[in-house]
This record gives structure tokens, sequence and C-alpha cells, in this order.
């Protein structure tokens, strides 16, 4: 059985409350029971949010020394800005899916540019919360 992690940066524990317009209703919790429910006998997952970068990083770490099959990652802003994650990314040779719930070309300019992308093998934005189940199929059928 595959591992999969999947890893929300800052203000997904938001979800459901932060700009609704934006990124619905549902809550990280749902999101969490969702992917349980369809992929749980699948697949092991492990889920993980952080709004401290340095926290995010360790966990990248970790995930590498376990040797996990796959990533599935929402860096949040920490997209555009952190060259750290960036590193974290390259050095734990994780194959590793970017996830936006929205669509980053519909947004501040300033998101369009993603620091994580060329480390990704894939990159889902603007799905909604189906991005996470297009991703972890990924990794099911590789």
């Amino acid at each position: 059985m595959k591992t999969i992690a999947i890893l929300n940066g800052p203000n997904l524990d938001r979800l459901g409350k932060r700009e609704p317009e934006i990124y619905g209703h549902a809550t990280l919790a749902d999101l969490e029971a969702a992917l349980r429910a369809e992929f749980g006998s699948s697949a092991k997952l492990e889920f993980f949010q952080s709004n401290h970068e340095g926290a995010l990083i360790d966990k990248i770490a970790a995930l590498a020394d376990a040797k996990v099959d796959g990533l599935v990652l929402n860096g949040g802003a920490f997209t555009h800005t952190s060259v750290a994650l960036r590193d974290a990314l390259a050095g734990a040779h994780i194959p590793t899916v970017e996830v936006h719930i929205s669509n980053l070309y519909k947004r501040e300019e300033f998101r369009h540019v993603s620091l994580t992308a060329p480390i990704a093998v894939a990159v889902i934005t603007g799905l909604g919360l189906e991005g996470y189940f297009a991703a972890i199929r990924y990794f099911l059928k590789k």
C-alpha cells in the first residue's frame, strides 16, 4: 500500500471560514474525512498542516526519511515566497504534486509565480478541493 502525505501550509486551517467565496465552505477536517473515505482502503494517507514554514520543512525532511511514495502539497502563500520550502522539496526527492484550491492565474499577479512548482511533477490549480483527489489518483495510478 502506498503512503501519500498531504501537507497544507498557512491559513489552510481556516478553510470554511476564510474567504469562502474563494475557498468554499468545507473545512480542512471535511477534506481529510472525504479523502480518507475515498482512498483509505487503497493508500495510507498522512495529513499535516502548519502555519509555520519551519514546521513544514521539518515535516518534509521526516517524510523523505520515511520514504513516502508521494506528497500532495498546498504550500499556501509559501508557494510564492519560500526559497527554504523549495529547497526542502528539492532535497527530499519525494514525487510532489502541488495543489491550489483557487485558480492562481485569476488572482493577484504575485500569486502567478510559484517557487515550488519547478520541483513538482505536476501542478493543479483552480479545481477546488477536487485537486487533492486528482493528485492522489495520480499517485495511485503511477
